[in-house]
């Protein structure tokens, strides 16, 4: 089926991706990430405080794992937007989102389509993480939990301060 269909946010069209549109995808991210290879370019990036870090299937398919603002998303939507209507799950890395349903308007791709947000046709912008990064949130105090408080020695159960009278 080609054309468009309407989606569940506010009916924004989505577009059926054919194969060979993710043949067309995979040879572009291919070719962008070996020029930049072969030019000497680094592009680490660095996630920052509450980002979501991604790498289920990306490092296995030789790409960076994917480095998701949460924050940016979170102060342009409400959380049901994307965890209720989208699918995704309340733990990072507990859904098995891959391209294959980006490209059908699962996940990432019921916005980012061309259409609503920005396509996929540049994997630089998503998959941006450092290599070999795991699925995690980035400085998430969940974890890293608090060390325990230092108990001091020298105090005494009865409030004394460790001295004979």
């Amino acid at each position: 089926m080609r054309g468009s269909i309407r989606n569940r946010l506010g009916g924004a069209p989505v577009r059926i991706r054919t194969p060979r549109t993710w043949l067309k995808v995979i040879a572009i991210c291919t070719a962008s990430g070996l020029a930049l290879s072969i030019a000497g370019v680094d592009k680490d990036a660095a996630a920052e405080y509450g980002d979501i870090v991604l790498n289920q299937f990306a490092g296995d398919a030789g790409m960076r794992p994917v480095v998701f603002p949460h924050w940016f998303h979170r102060i342009r939507f409400r959380c049901n937007t994307c965890h209720g209507d989208l699918g995704f799950q309340f733990k990072a890395g507990a859904g098995k989102i891959n391209m294959v349903s980006i490209l059908d308007g699962q996940y990432c791709g019921a916005c980012h389509n061309g259409d609503v947000a920005w396509s996929i046709e540049n994997c630089d912008l998503c998959h941006s993480g450092i290599p070999g990064t795991p699925t995690h949130v980035h400085h998430s105090t969940v974890l890293k939990p608090a060390a325990a408080p230092i108990e001091d020695s020298t105090a005494q159960p009865d409030g004394g301060d460790g001295e004979d009278e």
